[in-house]
């Protein structure tokens, strides 16, 4: 089992920067891929950004260039710098993992969230 704290949200104006953070803890095997996620009042949540346990990125054309994803495999945490803030980045920013166990079986893990407000 694999537990996932997200950290760092809060509120600020556009233009401004937030830094996310998500610590896994718990029985931890390896960590593969970690993801940051968003869900915006009525909308659907989506894929913001990626990271591989190499370090390859990807992200969604809305946040290209201004966000940037990272990680500390020995810390088994992730981050997400979030730069040049707009008010449509408001959103709950969730982190997901997968996680994989020494018999090859993978399984997902989300955080629990963390608020992001951006005012204009």
């Amino acid at each position: 089992q694999v537990q996932l704290v997200d950290s760092g949200g809060g509120l600020v104006q556009a233009g401004g920067s937030l830094r996310l953070s998500c610590a896994a803890s718990g029985n931890i095997f390896s960590i593969n891929v970690m993801r940051w996620y968003r869900q915006a009042p009525g909308k659907q949540r989506e894929l913001v950004a990626t990271i591989t346990k190499d370090g390859s990125t990807n992200y969604a054309d809305s946040v290209k260039g201004r966000f940037t994803i990272s990680r500390d495999n020995a810390e088994n945490t992730a981050y997400l710098q979030m730069n040049s803030l707009k008010p449509e980045d408001t959103a709950v920013y969730y982190c997901n993992v997968l996680h994989s166990v020494r018999d090859g079986r993978q399984y997902i893990y989300w955080g629990q969230g963390a608020q992001v407000t951006v005012s204009s």
